[in-house]
């Protein structure tokens, strides 16, 4: 059974670190990248941008942390559904507000959300009660 666990583990944090590496690359392209990357990207909303730079860093730190079966892991992982929920309500109001946006954002941010709630509620059962 430990060793089911730690495959659990494992696989959910390498989950967290490639999903990481890609939301550091996908972000970083529109911030740093050609005026062809911030284009394509379209009515892009720069705090969410931001935020989800940003965050790509934490998700490869939370990823390091459930790989070494460390509670911290798991609270980062928790911080990162609560802060990308608080990100989206933000978002919620900067359309509602009238602000330029992009359809697709509703749908990154729902994954996104979904993702690390999903990630921190297996850290919990694994890890948050115990480690």
């Amino acid at each position: 059974m430990a060793a089911r666990r730690d495959a659990w583990m494992m696989v959910v944090a390498v989950l967290a670190i490639v999903f990481g590496v890609a939301t550091i690359r996908a972000g970083g392209s529109v911030l740093f990248g050609s005026e062809e990357a911030r284009r394509a990207a379209g009515a892009y909303v720069g705090f969410v941008v931001w935020f989800n730079f940003l965050a790509g860093f934490a998700y490869v730190a939370a990823g390091i942390g459930l790989w070494l079966r460390r509670r911290w892991g798991f609270v980062l992982a928790a911080a990162l559904a609560i802060a990308t929920l608080v990100v989206f309500a933000a978002f919620g109001l900067h359309v509602a507000s009238g602000g330029a946006w992009e359809p697709r954002t509703v749908g990154a941010l729902t994954l996104r959300t979904v993702v690390w709630a999903v990630i921190a509620a297996i850290a919990w059962r694994r890890l948050g009660r115990t480690a």
